[in-house]
């Protein structure tokens, strides 16, 4: 994929910076989508134009052969060893990456509000003017996703619902006792669970740090990974967020289910959070405000009794969240869907997730992941909606 850079260079001439420095190791999103390269240690991306790498020996080759730029150069083309000897590892390394920019007539830099102080610091010793780029304008460009990050968001969303596949047949094949979901004579566990997820997932060539299976109290918490023994007639939400490792593209799932029969209040808030989803999607669409997509699902829930963030900024229990966010290389980017005014387009791939949360019930959520079109939007996600699983 050759991404268009044209918003980044009109951002560089309107500020006057020279270039667009990242210094960052492969998990930096806005170094892989500029790079097209990933490395487990830090490495140095500069935009002019064109794209040039400085990068250890070790990873020089790889470099070469794999990233998407126009130069790669190596530590050691800048007399690092000799930097270092006389200054030190880490004014040292400032001189290395200032003769860098040097050679490619760089002195005046913008760079992500993340950047490292100490090596902007570093380098406005030896002469570059540092300028910090609250636009997040890589993000921004990284926002509108071409139809082949599409396609890679696709093919892990289907991954997505397979280990959702799995993680129901498991739940559903489980049998009772004393209201503890049993499997193969064991009490069926939320680590259970998350194991034959993260199999499934690895088997569809994914990965993931962590997901949520969560039951009960836990489930009241939107970010409480789940702990211990699952039981019937409690909500169990699964939230999986895997990302490919081959394209480092995300997809993101939740759904709720619940093994035998719900509370007569889980089961109204899963009605309800279904037409505050049903709601959300049919007000998407290019020029819409996020704002007001979150606006709809507050709305519902508020005109249920069901308290909001946006009525009350210190609730703890109801809506408890924002309706959704954006998905791409990383699993929370831009766009947002929440109070935040930003305008959706075209390309733009969101989630959305309202949900309904109180420790003294449980909590209820339903998620899909959706992508902005010219005339609306297209549902990525083809997974069933239904609480009750037997």
């Amino acid at each position: 994929m050759i991404p268009d850079l044209s918003e980044l260079d009109a951002y560089l001439e309107r500020t006057g910076a020279d270039g667009y420095l990242i210094e960052a190791d492969g998990t930096d999103s806005d170094q892989r989508y500029l790079s097209g390269f990933t490395a487990p240690d830090p490495f140095v991306t500069l935009y002019t134009g064109d794209v040039h790498l400085l990068v250890s020996t070790l990873e020089y080759g790889r470099a070469v052969r794999n990233a998407r730029a126009e130069s790669v150069a190596r530590y050691a083309d800048y007399d690092h060893r000799a930097n270092v000897d006389t200054h030190g590892q880490t004014r040292g390394g400032h001189r290395t990456l200032a003769a860098f920019l040097e050679d490619h007539g760089v002195d005046d830099v913008a760079v992500p509000t993340a950047f490292p102080v100490g090596t902007a610091d570093g380098i406005r010793e030896l002469g570059v003017s540092v300028s910090a780029d609250y636009d997040d304008v890589v993000e921004s460009i990284r926002a509108v996703k071409t139809d082949e990050e599409i396609e890679h968001i696709r093919e892990t969303q289907r991954a997505n619902q397979r280990a959702m596949t799995r993680a129901e047949e498991l739940l559903r094949s489980a049998d009772v006792e004393d209201s503890v979901l049993v499997h193969e004579d064991e009490p069926l566990t939320s680590e259970r669970v998350k194991e034959e997820i993260e199999i499934t997932l690895l088997r569809n060539g994914c990965a993931l740090d962590e997901t949520i299976v969560a039951c009960g109290a836990d489930a009241a918490d939107p970010h409480d990974r789940g702990s211990g023994p699952l039981e019937a007639g409690e909500s169990i939400i699964v939230d999986i967020f895997p990302r490919s490792k081959e394209t480092g593209y995300y997809g993101d799932l939740t759904r709720t289910f619940c093994v035998g029969e719900p509370s007569e209040t889980i089961a109204e808030w899963y009605e309800l959070t279904a037409e505050a989803k049903a709601a959300a999607l049919d007000a998407l669409g290019p020029g819409i405000s996020g704002s007001d997509v979150h606006d709809v699902v507050c709305d519902i829930y508020e005109n249920a009794g069901i308290p909001t963030l946006r009525a009350d900024e210190n609730a703890e229990t109801g809506f408890i969240h924002t309706t959704g966010h954006g998905v791409g290389l990383d699993i929370h980017e831009y766009p947002r869907v929440s109070t935040q005014h930003n305008e959706l387009e075209p390309g733009h791939v969101v989630t959305i997730e309202p949900g309904i949360y109180d420790p003294e019930v449980g909590g209820v959520r339903i998620e899909d992941l959706v992508v902005i079109t010219d005339d609306g939007y297209e549902n990525l996600t083809d997974y069933p909606e239904r609480l009750r699983i037997s």
